[in-house]
């Protein structure tokens, strides 16, 4: 029902609220900047762009679509509510339209834009995210697809997305190529295809209808208010961005290129291939000189180097410097970085559906490569000044030193550092807690090293790192690694335990003394498995070790400690490889379809571990939310700060556990400079 809200107090003066509840959104742009590359902030910067369509429902009312693009105007009290923050904004993958709609009213009505965050933030070009929320976020949070059309068909609506969508964005949303036929020109123009602009109006105005079916079929499972705070968060971090040492990546695109030339050079000198990154034509050379290869991957180079005749093992040994892909990163940074030099947008919340947790975006700051080099700071410094020669001096693998120095590129801001805190052991930590196993938490208790802790208590020995038995830590930490979650010999050879040194013939008993060392949480996975199985077959609810298992719609819903649900569609119990019972569930799985996946009783508590400390790293995040924080990666923060800020206060509000979390006992460490790097 509408209501009247009469005047309200606005940045600007007093101003009448419009007379609605909530608008549904969505348009269609254009602009040559590439959006997937660079990403909508960066899209949104190119002196072309503009909003072609625009479609909106208020309140859920019949769809209208402006045509923008042929001159038609944006009512009145439909910009009024772009701004107000008492009308809520829904869009599927709202930050789009936001942001978009951020620079359509800087552009065209300055006058009624209004920014938000403080004057020393980077945040004041985007309208505040605070009254703006997302349908895809919402699927998400009900364990469905984020494609808007991938939603619709598994929710299985009356209206679906439209198919010819993808043809009518590439014809009137991207740059064409000139040619004679087209007169020469680089964008397509409604009056180019009349037909298919009106296909194309179709088009915007069945994606708005499709969203509001998609938030009908939720509208008995709402977003709780705590996670929608936490997704605006989300924004405000995604608006801030990172800045980038321009320099720095600029000059690590031209370093790759010029080595790879010589790289490629050398490989062609002893081997006259064409092209020595042909992996057809790399087999073929390597055969005809004696080495047969059913592959070219890193791992399997690195065991062919091993024994390789000299000659082969020069050649196989530059292939790998020649494959090295890292530099790409710094290329996705020029292309993403803003006029000020921030990468913006690299983090999708709710990326991972199954535990809630993050995924990265555009540069992937989830994925970047280890620093090793011991003197980071020289190699850094000998990048940024251009000095091709002298790196090549000192350094014999140019790409992997590049690669090596891809955290570096990400600088604070002039006059402040990064100060960087990560959770430690987090979830290690978390399923000691959850499992009641005394003796993990009484070692994180006292700060005990969790591999040494954990070797001891399977050898039945003293383990000191770098001291008593300290060869043993080894087989304690790939153990931890590994076999957490209900992981066996296969899960130990996956985490690289042979090539760590530890025989074949020592990985079942590795196994049998870790499991034997954790009797609690062995006893987890089973009563977990054995909660989900009860709950499905009887449709009751259940609550195991503080976590609520119950059946609702055809779904399977795990309530976390936080409150915040974790939901399997359509689950069913089936017949495993082995014969023995399993349940199944729908989902996006491995070939990233919707399929049925199956799961057990360690992968249950794998999904529940990772989400709580995905839920500690929000509550953190959330106690840090009047800093800068630019950036985080899995368990760790990163945070735009001011120089009398110091590492303590952050390690410190970072390690106070949530009222949910009683007894769990958390640890933050980190360090602070003026480059991120890995510790």
């Amino acid at each position: 029902m509408k209501r009247s809200r009469g005047a309200e107090m606005h940045l600007g003066g007093y101003r009448k609220v419009i007379d609605m509840d909530s608008i549904e959104i969505d348009i269609e742009t254009f602009s040559s900047n590439d959006l997937v590359k660079g990403g909508v902030y960066k899209y949104v910067e190119a002196d072309d762009f503009e909003i072609l369509l625009f479609g909106y429902s208020v309140d859920g009312s019949e769809v209208e679509v402006i045509d923008l693009a042929q001159g038609e105007k944006i009512p009145d009290d439909v910009l009024s509510a772009i701004t107000d923050k008492s009308v809520t904004k829904w869009a599927h993958n709202a930050l789009f339209e936001r942001i978009c709609l951020s620079e359509y009213l800087r552009r065209n009505y300055p006058e009624r834009f209004v920014g938000y965050g403080s004057k020393d933030d980077t945040v004041g070009k985007y309208l505040d995210p605070v009254s703006w929320k997302c349908s895809m976020i919402w699927a998400a949070y009900m364990g469905l697809p984020l494609s808007l059309k991938d939603v619709g068909a598994v929710l299985r609506l009356g209206e679906q997305k439209l198919d010819e969508g993808k043809s009518l964005i590439r014809y009137f949303c991207m740059s064409c190529k000139p040619t004679k036929a087209n007169g020469g020109r680089t964008r397509n123009l409604p009056h180019h295809a009349p037909d298919k602009w009106e296909s194309f109006k179709k088009y915007n105005k069945r994606d708005v209808e499709v969203e509001i079916g998609i938030m009908k079929k939720l509208a008995n499972f709402p977003v709780p208010d705590f996670v929608w705070d936490e997704y605006h968060l989300d924004q405000k971090i995604n608006d801030r961005g990172i800045e980038i040492d321009m320099i720095l990546a600029e000059n690590a695109v031209r370093f790759d290129e010029l080595a790879k030339t010589e790289l490629k050079e050398a490989v062609q000198e002893i081997t006259q291939l064409e092209n020595p990154n042909s992996v057809v034509q790399m087999k073929e050379w390597l055969a005809e000189n004696g080495l047969e290869v059913n592959s070219l991957d890193k791992k399997a180079v690195a065991e062919m180097l091993e024994n390789a005749p000299p000659k082969l093992a020069k050649v196989l040994a530059v292939r790998q410097q020649l494959s090295k892909s890292s530099v790409k990163k710094y290329q996705a940074m020029v292309t993403a970085a803003c006029k000020d030099n921030r990468a913006r947008g690299m983090f999708q919340f709710y990326g991972a559906n199954r535990s809630g947790r993050f995924s990265g975006r555009i540069i992937q700051l989830h994925n970047l490569v280890k620093n090793g080099i011991s003197n980071i700071e020289q190699a850094r410094e000998i990048l940024k000044s251009g000095d091709y020669e002298l790196m090549g001096m000192l350094y014999d693998n140019i790409p992997d030193t590049l690669s090596q120095l891809i955290r570096t590129a990400f600088v604070p801001k002039k006059g402040y550092k990064f100060i960087v805190a990560d959770f430690s052991a987090i979830e290690a930590r978390v399923i000691a807690w959850l499992a009641g196993e005394q003796w993990r938490i009484s070692v994180f208790e006292n700060g005990g090293d969790i591999y040494c802790a954990s070797a001891s208590q399977m050898f039945k020995v003293t383990v000191e790192k770098n001291g008593v038995n300290g060869h043993l830590r080894q087989k304690g930490k790939v153990a931890e690694l590994a076999l957490g979650y209900g992981g066996s010999v296969g899960a130990l050879q996956s985490m690289g335990a042979v090539g760590m040194g530890i025989p074949e013939e020592e990985l079942k008993p590795l196994v049998d003394a870790w499991r034997a060392a954790n009797p609690n949480i062995v006893k987890l996975w089973w009563v977990f498995d054995d909660a989900v199985k009860k709950v499905i077959t009887e449709r009751i609810t259940e609550t195991v070790n503080g976590i609520k298992f119950s059946y609702k719609s055809g779904m399977l819903f795990i309530t976390l400690p936080s409150g915040r649900n974790l939901v399997y569609v359509r689950p069913q119990i089936g017949v495993n490889k082995f014969g023995g019972e399993s349940v199944t569930y729908e989902g996006i799985g491995a070939t990233k379809k919707w399929e049925r996946i199956e799961s057990y009783g360690g992968k249950w508590v794998e999904n529940i571990i990772q989400s709580i400390a995905r839920d500690l790293l929000l509550f953190a995040m959330k106690n840090l939310s009047d800093c800068f924080i630019v950036a985080h990666v899995h368990d760790e923060v990163i945070i735009e700060a001011n120089e009398s800020m110091t590492l303590d206060e952050i390690c410190e509000r970072m390690g106070q556990s949530p009222s949910w979390a009683n007894g769990l006992n958390l640890k933050a460490d980190g360090f602070c400079g003026y480059f991120y790097k890995k510790e």
